[in-house]
C-alpha cells in the first residue's frame, strides 16, 4: 500500500478526525471566564491592540464586567468598529477608543500623557498588541520595528502609567508573551536592528522573551506597591498576527488551526484569568500558560541578573533625551 492510498484510507480519515475532536475538546482550560462572577464596576482598564483578535476578547469581557475601557489602537477605521461592536454585545457605552502607535514612542507619550490628564485611576493594562513578521524596518527612534511594536513600545507605555497605577490600587499589569519566548534569545544590538534574522517568527520570539523578562523585574520593583505584573501565553491562536506572513504559510496555518489552534476567545482567557480572578489577587512575577496553571518560563526569563540589565536598557532606550 502506497503513503497516498493510506493517506486516502477511511480508517485514517476517521482516525484525523477523532483526534481532532478530542484535541479541541483538551483546549478548555481549567478556568472559565463565565463562571466567573467578578464585577469591574468602579475599575478602569486598558487593553492595546484591542481591536481585533485575543485584545477585542479581552475589552469585552471587561466591558461585560462593567469596567471603564479604553480601546488602545493604532487603526481609528478597525478600532471604531471595535468599539461599536463591544458597547452593543456588553451592553457598556464606558468604553472608548484612544489611538497610539505602540512602534513610536512618541505615539506612546503622547497616549500616555493623555491617560494621565483625563483618568483618574487605572486598575488593569493588558499589553496585548504585537506584530510578527515584519521585513526589517527602523523607527525613527532608531529602533528595530517589530522590537518597538512587541517590547519597547509597551515598556514605555507601562512605566508612564505606573504612577497612576499605584494611586489604583489594588491593580493588575498583564503582558502577553509567547511559549515562543523560548526559542528566543537576548542580544541588546537587536533593539536597533543589528544582528538579527529574518525568518517566520525568529524576531518576535526574541521580543516576547523580553517582554517575560522585564515584567518579572517590573514585579521586583512594584513589591508592597499593591501593583502586580505578570506574562501570559495565550496559547497557539487563530488570529491576525500572522497578516504578514506569506499567503501559503498563512493558508496552511490557518488550515490546520480549525482543527487544532484556539479560537481568539479562547485565546483570552488566560489574560482575562490573570487580570481578574480572584485566586490570582496578589501574584506577581509569574508566566502562566494557556490553561492558566503556572510554569516556569525559559531558563533566560529566570536569570535575574539578565532581567536588571534588561530592564536597565530598555529604560536607556526608551528615556526622552
Amino acid at each position: 500500500m502506497s503513503w497516498l492510498d493510506m493517506l486516502c484510507h477511511p480508517v485514517w480519515a476517521v482516525s484525523t478526525a477523532l483526534l481532532a475532536i478530542v484535541v479541541r475538546l483538551q483546549r478548555r482550560g481549567r478556568w472559565d471566564p463565565r463562571a466567573c462572577t467578578v464585577r469591574l464596576q468602579g475599575k478602569t482598564a486598558i487593553v492595546t491592540g484591542a481591536n481585533t483578535g485575543i485584545g477585542k476578547f479581552i475589552a469585552l469581557d471587561f466591558a461585560r464586567r462593567g469596567a471603564r475601557v479604553i480601546l488602545a489602537c493604532r487603526s481609528e477605521a478597525r478600532g471604531t468598529a471595535a468599539l461599536k461592536e463591544i458597547r452593543e454585545k456588553s451592553g457598556n457605552s464606558d468604553i472608548h477608543l484612544r489611538l497610539v502607535d505602540l512602534s513610536s514612542l512618541d505615539s506612546v507619550r503622547e497616549f500616555a500623557k493623555g491617560v494621565l490628564e483625563e483618568e483618574k485611576a487605572l486598575h488593569i493594562l493588558v499589553n496585548n498588541a504585537a506584530v510578527s513578521g515584519l521585513p526589517r524596518q527602523i523607527t525613527k527612534d532608531g529602533l528595530e520595528v517589530s522590537f518597538a511594536t512587541n517590547h519597547l513600545g509597551p515598556f514605555l507605555l507601562t512605566n508612564l502609567l505606573l504612577d497612576l497605577m499605584k494611586r489604583s490600587t489594588p491593580s493588575r499589569i498583564v503582558t502577553v508573551s509567547s511559549v515562543n519566548h523560548r526559542l528566543g534569545q537576548v542580544d541588546f544590538s537587536h533593539f536597533h536592528g543589528e544582528n538579527l534574522t529574518y525568518f517566520m517568527d525568529k524576531v518576535y520570539n526574541h521580543t516576547k522573551l523580553h517582554n517575560i523578562i522585564c515584567t518579572n523585574e517590573l514585579a521586583r520593583r512594584l513589591q508592597g506597591t499593591g501593583v502586580t505584573a505578570n506574562s501570559v501565553h495565550p496559547g497557539i491562536v487563530m488570529t491576525e498576527v500572522l497578516r504578514h506572513y506569506p499567503f501559503i504559510i498563512r493558508f496552511v496555518f490557518n488550515l490546520i488551526g480549525i482543527f487544532f489552534f484556539k479560537s481568539s476567545e479562547e485565546g483570552a482567557v488566560s489574560s482575562i484569568y490573570c487580570a481578574v480572578a480572584e485566586e490570582t489577587e496578589g501574584i506577581t512575577g509569574k508566566y502562566f500558560d494557556s490553561d492558566c496553571s503556572l510554569v516556569l518560563p525559559a531558563p533566560l526569563a529566570r536569570d535575574a541578573a539578565l532581567a536588571v540589565k534588561d530592564f536597565e536598557i530598555s529604560e536607556r532606550v526608551t528615556s526622552k533625551l
